[in-house]
């Protein structure tokens, strides 16, 4: 190593870069001179157009029985295509990467014209969503929130243990990291009222998460088993599930969560793999002994279904000179992996389609430093937290909320990028327009 700059590449890597060659993440982007999405990957502050290289240099490397296949997918607007194509062809392209970047490559002239300063990218949502869920599976945020409203006694509703909770989310406000969110308006009915107020969500939160990208699909009628639920699995990404607070405390009974929720959730741009993550496994948390039903014991990875990796939370106030952080927690802090998560979705007989996309639920620790929301770390909302200097229970309009996540192995650092959004004014003039009248 020389001067903070990992040397295994000709492309320059620093020390501190989420993407170093252990991690060969996939995502989608575009550029000011070529506005067409297209496949990616990220190599340290640049990005490489997996397009492109598909076109040249990538078929002569790539070992697989389906290169056409593998490349003409590659040459697609997402990545939808690429993850139908199963984990070989993942691994092929991976390795292919890692040969085409490598010192002394024999393509370095190819890869040098597919790369692009990470700034000069815009990155898309990598995959086209058709469903979403979420689940609930943080078991310390579980009980923490459960705590708050039902006492320490009766945190844990009597099924927690027992599966992974969850519901369904609304895919068509899943945006990419950098697109801003918009205050949602609603009913809220605030504990001295008999009957709801129409207003703008006063109790804006977040929720820290990792999400899931289905990539193989299965049939209607056939449940994946908890043993073939990995070969589903696409890949991870950060995730926020923005939340109205107030909005939810009205709405979710008996049915839970929704327009609390639907408003907005903010991923990550890129998708990193199991191949990339496999040496971060660790075991989930141990919950209430509980005697798990058969499809949701996971045998095959000796109980290391989750991983060890470090999630961050910042937040920048309107006019601050930086963002402070705010909460660090793990991804080890889950009761269920999402290998459990799939087996449970689909016993039904639900059909899975590739670029479903499922949440963990917000990953917190035990205390109020490695919380994963404010709900939690103001308790309801009763206390202050100090964040750059100013008070806040809630967001406030113009506050940037960034999720970072990494690992550190041997091989080098394995991260997400920024998973990132600011908090826009309430749209009153839409209501305004709609009702024929003013804000009350």
């Amino acid at each position: 190593m020389t001067s903070g700059i990992v040397k295994m590449s000709f492309i320059p890597i620093p020390q501190d870069s989420d993407f170093s060659l252990a991690n060969i993440p996939f995502g989608v982007f575009s550029t000011a001179a070529n506005p067409t999405p297209r496949t990616c990957t990220a190599i340290g502050a640049h990005v490489l157009d997996l397009a492109a290289l598909a076109g040249s240099a990538l078929p002569g490397l790539l070992k697989a029985d389906n290169v056409n296949a593998i490349c003409e997918a590659l040459k697609s607007t997402t990545l939808n295509a690429f993850a139908a194509l199963g984990r070989d062809a993942r691994v092929a392209v991976r390795n292919a990467v890692l040969e085409a970047v490598k010192d002394g490559s024999s393509v370095r002239g190819d890869v040098e014209a597919a790369l692009v300063k990470m700034e000069e990218a815009k990155m898309h949502l990598p995959m086209q969503i058709g469903d979403y869920t979420d689940f609930y599976a943080g078991l310390n945020h579980a009980f923490n929130v459960g705590c708050l409203f039902r006492g320490k006694d009766n945190a844990l509703q009597p099924n927690y243990t027992h599966l992974p909770v969850g519901y369904h989310g609304r895919a068509s406000t899943v945006v990419v990291s950098g697109t801003p969110v918009r205050r949602p308006l609603g009913q809220t009915c605030p504990p001295t009222n008999a009957t709801p107020n129409f207003d703008q969500c006063n109790r804006l939160d977040i929720e820290l998460e990792l999400a899931c990208y289905v990539s193989l699909p299965n049939e209607m009628g056939q449940p994946i088993d908890i043993d073939d639920a990995d070969a589903h699995v696409f890949g991870y990404s950060l995730m926020n599930d923005w939340s109205a607070r107030d909005v939810q405390t009205w709405e979710y009974v008996p049915l839970g969560p929704f327009n609390a929720k639907n408003f907005a959730t903010t991923v990550s741009a890129w998708i990193v793999t199991d191949e990339a993550l496999e040496g971060f496994r660790t075991a989930a948390l141990e919950g209430p002994k509980t005697e798990l039903l058969p499809y949701l014991r996971e045998e095959k990875r000796a109980g290391k279904g989750v991983f060890d990796m470090t999630l961050e939370v910042f937040i920048k106030p309107s006019g601050a000179a930086e963002a402070a952080k705010m909460f660090t927690s793990n991804a080890k802090n889950l009761l269920f992996s999402f290998t459990q998560m799939i087996a449970h979705h689909t016993i039904t007989g639900c059909a899975m389609r590739t670029g479903d996309l499922l949440g963990s639920g917000t990953i917190s620790g035990t205390d109020k430093t490695s919380v994963g929301s404010m709900l939690e770390a103001t308790t309801a909302g009763k206390e202050d937290i100090d964040v750059a200097g100013v008070k806040r229970r809630w967001l406030e309009d113009g506050d940037e909320v960034v999720l970072r996540g990494y690992a550190v192995g041997e091989r080098g650092r394995v991260g997400f990028g920024e998973c990132a959004g600011v908090i826009l004014p309430a749209e009153w003039g839409r209501w305004q327009r709609v009702q024929g009248k003013p804000k009350a």
